[in-house]
């Protein structure tokens, strides 16, 4: 039953061949298995998840059935969740309990999902492998007997789906925390234009960058959750008016794109870039395959794309020293007594955060400081616009644009990367968020080593549909077997 896509257990929960509590134990029971050995779960609901599989059983026997009715999911433990532990996988949150429900878990719910619990993830969102959470790091379903990392930030997210403890789960990418892992575990990440989703209630790391992004083992099932969480919200100021109509596009099965004609591109200085000969195989082999089919190949150029990197980890960290200011042990969170105010502060805070999370503070503090700020934080805002307009400038040359996901495949958590190494696994995903760009993660084959490779298609903001469209020609063509029974071998 764990094998099921989205779409697959929809249709027997609608002719009635499974119940959505015979599913949801099916989850339980595999999180229990599991659930240690991987450390996907910071947090596990199985009552919650019983009750609310319960009433979608009740509404398919009387057909009041909302659209993802009894499906199991898991959710990053950064969206808020009334009543339920929210963390950011950190000290400083690791026993708090919100009073209110982020938007996007109050969207899924209302779609009739069922919560199985909160997801593991890099402290506060900030890290590349999951090694960062206060809870141990999350390990990848794949060849477990190496202790592969499933990336970050969104670790536990992808360990659960790929190793088959949710069905489908909730991500956030403020820098490819959502496409970079789902790149290295077999999985589709869409991360939509930023606006698409709200971020209320959803615990900030980088307010211009964060954008919540939906995972599953297939682009439909990734289009259909995003149909679910997408969608304008009043309560949050940089929700995009054309959230609502994006939203609607994506609630029946996606059709290919016809490629007869299309126009894909290919960056130009990425081939700079360092990938793996697996990942360089693997591209060309969808390019020609895409050409075949009738597209037609552009080769364009983002001037600035390898600047990206310097541009975020100045950017990010400038907005993650102001986010987290709010942490000082006076109202909610860890509390670390001193001998006076400030000194309360700093134990508080040197206690309450991580080795990552102090690092990148240091440095946003740093850029935004009077002596740094116009030659660090606006300098890189102004390549930011430059990469901006760049990419503006070749959609008008191609329609959508194909590049890797990641430089390779998944390594051992034992790795110990230095933080430059470690910001470096973000090349390819960076850019588009600080443009604010849709684009989709996709299985797109394995290398010699047996684990997955992704590549990314990427489009014109609010034009979501289109990359998922594109995305289903590289799946298609990839046909890779990543169900969790394969991965996991049981």
């Amino acid at each position: 039953m764990i094998d099921l896509t989205l779409t697959q257990a929809l249709q027997k929960l609608r002719a009635k061949e499974i119940t959505a509590t015979e599913l949801t134990r099916a989850y339980l029971d595999r999180i229990e298995k599991f659930g240690k050995e991987l450390n996907c779960y910071i947090t596990v609901t199985p009552e919650r998840a019983l009750a609310d599989a319960a009433e979608s059983d009740r509404r398919y026997a009387n057909g009041t059935a909302r659209p993802l009715e009894g499906i199991p999911i898991g959710m990053k433990d950064l969206f808020a969740t009334k009543g339920i532990r929210t963390t950011a996988a950190s000290r400083m949150l690791e026993n708090f309990i919100p009073e209110y429900e982020s938007t996007v878990s109050q969207k899924l719910a209302d779609a009739g999902c069922v919560l199985l619990g909160k997801l593991n993830l890099d402290e506060f969102a900030m890290g590349q492998t999951g090694a960062t959470s206060y809870f141990g790091p999350a390990i990848s379903p794949y060849q477990r007997e190496r202790r592969l990392t499933p990336g970050g930030s969104s670790s536990g997210t992808m360990s659960s789906v790929a190793g088959g403890l949710a069905l489908v789960a909730t991500s956030t990418d403020s820098g490819g925390s959502g496409r970079f892992p789902a790149s290295i575990t077999g999985l589709v990440c869409m991360k939509p234009t930023y606006g698409i989703c709200s971020r209320f209630g959803c615990i900030a790391f980088a307010s211009s960058l964060d954008t919540p992004s939906s995972v599953g083992r297939t682009v439909d099932d990734a289009a259909l959750m995003l149909s679910a969480m997408a969608g304008h919200d009043p309560k949050e100021s940089t929700s995009a008016p054309q959230a609502d109509e994006i939203a609607s596009s994506l609630t029946e099965t996606l059709t290919p794109l016809p490629l007869t004609g299309l126009k894909i591109g290919i960056v130009k200085e990425f081939e700079n870039a360092e990938i793996s000969a697996d990942m360089k195989s693997t591209q060309e082999k969808h390019i020609e395959n895409l050409k075949a089919g009738g597209a037609e190949i552009i080769e364009i150029s983002i001037p600035n794309i390898l600047d990206a990197l310097a541009v975020y980890y100045i950017i990010a960290p400038a907005e993650a020293g102001s986010n987290l200011a709010r942490y000082d042990g006076m109202r909610y969170g860890l509390r670390v007594d001193g001998k006076d105010l400030i000194d309360t502060y700093k134990k508080t805070r040197a206690a309450g955060f991580g080795e990552e999370v102090q690092r990148r503070m240091v440095i946003g503090t740093a850029v935004l400081s009077s002596e740094s700020y116009e030659v660090y934080f606006m300098q890189a805002a102004r390549i930011r616009r430059m990469i901006d307009n760049a990419f503006s400038a070749a959609f008008e040359k191609c329609d959508l644009i194909v590049c890797p996901a990641a430089a390779g495949t998944a390594f051992p958590q034992s790795d110990k990367l230095t933080p430059l190494e470690s910001y470096a696994l973000d090349l390819f995903a960076v850019p588009m968020n600080l443009a604010g760009l849709p684009a989709c993660s996709v299985p797109a084959g394995r290398a010699e080593n047996g684990l997955p490779l992704g590549l990314q298609t990427v489009g014109r903001r609010f034009d979501d549909k289109r990359v998922l469209q594109l995305a289903k020609h590289i799946e298609a063509f990839a046909a890779l077997d990543n169900r969790p029974t394969t991965i996991m071998g049981e």
